[in-house]
């Protein structure tokens, strides 16, 4: 007898209900218990399988944001998290939970028959991948306006927000920019990029969904009494609600030789190209041990002639990854013959024809360059605030609650230039500049502006790119006293977890996926993670081996503890030890891993073999 998890209606495998249908058996009804999930194959297409709550759901395996199989990352409740970038979805309507992806997963019928399972695809739905989530558009008489300032992730994420519950009024999204809002964590990775291919929403999206871009366009004054805006052109527009996620702006060096030619700054898509061109066969010196900043110089290694680093601290990520990672940073690019300048400034710049040629350090080194990349941090673009009641703190950021809302009613901020409660620091005020925080806080303005009470929850996630390989980050590390750090760090492969109060605050793992997610989706649970847990980790990888038995299968690891034994089978490891002293040994298949990397079972949602 069928039984139907996601649509009506009865087939077989030989007899689909539409041509345009593929029905395949996929496995047994006993093969999955709840909390597991599972890779398949439907007409060579790949599905994403899971069980909750008893029931069987399918869907599209490559997450929305890079195409990472979802497989391969971390199911906890009704959702799963994506090992690469930390995207989440849920998994029985595939719709996007949590960022950086911006579309949702297309959904698969699943029903039962003879206790097998099987599922059927759409051949439509598998061309596509994405799917995006139902949205309104305006209603003709609504005339409430709400103005987004700023052409970045979090306008663009506040107003697909707003259309996906239905708001019919005036959207209205302003950008100096001449772009529609692009990805720009791609700059500082792939900098020969074209405009045109990291564009996230096409101007058709924007005319179907009645959104209005205005491009060129910036805020020169705000009144928040009359509720209007004032721009360059001399326009003055009325709002009902305002977001302002006008983000940061590249900061320069204050020192002599500023002005001469090939110094350059990375913002834009323009600039990353001329960044490329310029560096090719040059002298290159980068100012700055940020995220960026390594990461143009990894970017340039098969680029340019040389490339010289000058950090004002003692390693790279120092403030924020800390010394641990930062020194293997500092050694993967010292590897590769970049040379590091470290707890040193530049001084002067000096030129000859009116182009850079060498900088002079505070240390008295002189380096030749032709190519002098600047990125020592940022400065607000908040100076169109001023005079307003608008709350901003000292460094010119604007101050907002849980619910992005500022002091000031109607008027809510987003982005690099919000200051917010951050509660998995205990509700420390921060800002964080991450392209994921910035999306999740231009949803949640938008549920607030609904009138929709909704808190920011959201875990930071971070991730860069050194020499090809990603350095996945999440949770706020600030503050922590102490580092669990396992894995080998010779051959790129660690895992670093900051404690603080014994309790794990962030996680940071090379080659160790799904680690980090598998973190993010423990905190996010409001669960904390013990400094005996941390330390568990190491005791599992120091074992190397697997627990292969497919008649028990770990659903998760030590990161969610088994509550709910019917839901969860065993604590993994302590399930290896517990068997080997029952059985001997003699009926398990416990296999040493020589050259494997640990996180391919260590952290494993589904059952994994050799």
């Amino acid at each position: 007898m069928w039984r139907t998890t996601q649509s009506h209606g009865d087939f077989t495998d030989s007899d689909p209900e539409d041509k345009d249908e593929l029905t395949e058996m996929v496995c047994l009804e006993s093969d999955l218990q709840d909390g597991q999930m599972k890779e398949v194959e439907v007409g060579h297409h790949s599905v994403l399988l899971t069980r909750y709550d008893g029931k069987y759901s399918a869907l599209g395996n490559q997450c929305t944001h890079y195409g990472a199989p979802l497989s391969q990352g971390v199911v906890l409740g009704n959702r799963v998290r994506c090992p690469w970038h930390g995207s989440c979805f849920n998994i029985c309507t595939g719709d996007l939970e949590e960022f950086p992806g911006i579309d949702s997963l297309p959904c698969h019928k699943v029903k039962i028959q003879n206790s097998k399972v099987y599922v059927t695809v759409n051949n439509k739905d598998l061309r596509r991948q994405k799917r995006i989530r139902s949205m309104g558009a305006a209603v003709p008489g609504v005339t409430h306006t709400i103005l987004l300032l700023g052409g970045g992730i979090a306008s663009l994420m506040c107003a697909e927000t707003l259309r996906q519950e239905k708001f019919g009024g005036r959207i209205i999204m302003v950008s100096r920019d001449h772009l529609l809002p692009y990805d720009k964590t791609r700059l500082s990775k792939v900098m020969n990029v074209e405009s045109d291919t990291i564009v996230l929403r096409r101007m058709e999206f924007y005319h179907q969904y009645d959104i209005e871009v205005w491009l060129r366009k910036e805020a020169l004054s705000v009144d928040t009494e009359k509720k209007t805006v004032t721009f360059d052109d001399g326009l003055v527009q009325n709002y009902d609600q305002l977001l302002i996620s006008t983000g940061c702006r590249a900061k320069a060096l204050d020192v002599p030789g500023t002005k001469l030619d090939n110094i350059k700054m990375l913002e834009t898509p323009e600039d990353a190209r001329q960044i490329h061109a310029a560096c090719t066969g040059s002298n290159v010196v980068l100012v700055g041990t940020s995220f960026v900043g390594m990461e143009v110089a990894s970017y340039l290694l098969d680029k340019a002639f040389s490339i010289t680093v000058i950090g004002s601290s003692e390693l790279p990520y120092q403030n924020t990854l800390g010394r641990e990672v930062g020194r293997i940073t500092m050694m993967m690019l010292s590897e590769n013959n970049v040379k590091f300048y470290m707890n040193d400034m530049v001084t002067e710049i000096k030129g000859v024809n009116g182009k850079v040629k060498e900088v002079v350090l505070k240390s008295g080194k002189v380096i030749p360059t032709d190519v002098l990349i600047v990125g020592i941090g940022s400065i607000p673009n908040s100076e169109f605030l001023q005079g307003t009641k608008i709350q901003m703190n000292q460094k010119k950021l604007v101050m907002v609650d849980k619910y992005m809302r500022t002091n000031v009613p109607d008027v809510f901020c987003a982005g690099d230039l919000a200051s917010f409660p951050l509660p998995l620091a205990k509700n420390k005020v921060v800002n964080i500049g991450h392209w994921q925080m910035a999306q999740a806080q231009g949803r949640v303005a938008a549920l607030n502006m609904l009138g929709k009470e909704t808190e920011l929850t959201s875990v930071p996630f971070y991730w860069t790119v050194l020499l090809g390989k990603t350095i996945r980050y999440a949770g706020y590390g600030e503050g922590y006293t102490e580092l669990v750090m396992k894995g080998n760090i010779q051959e790129h492969k660690f895992l670093a977890l900051y404690l603080k109060n014994d309790e794990v605050i962030a996680a940071a793992g090379l080659n160790f996926d799904p680690a980090v997610s598998a973190v993010a989706e423990r905190l996010s649970s409001g669960k904390v993670i013990t400094k005996k847990e941390a330390q568990y980790v190491g005791l599992s990888l120091s074992n190397n081996y697997l627990y292969n038995d497919r008649r028990q299968r770990s659903p998760q690891m030590f990161l969610f503890p088994t509550e709910n034994l019917k839901t969860y089978s065993f604590h993994l490891f302590s399930a290896v030890f517990r068997t080997v002293k029952e059985k001997g040994g003699s009926s398990l298949s416990l296999r040493a891993f020589k050259n494997v990397d640990p996180s391919s079972f260590l952290l494993s949602p589904t059952d994994r073999t050799t």
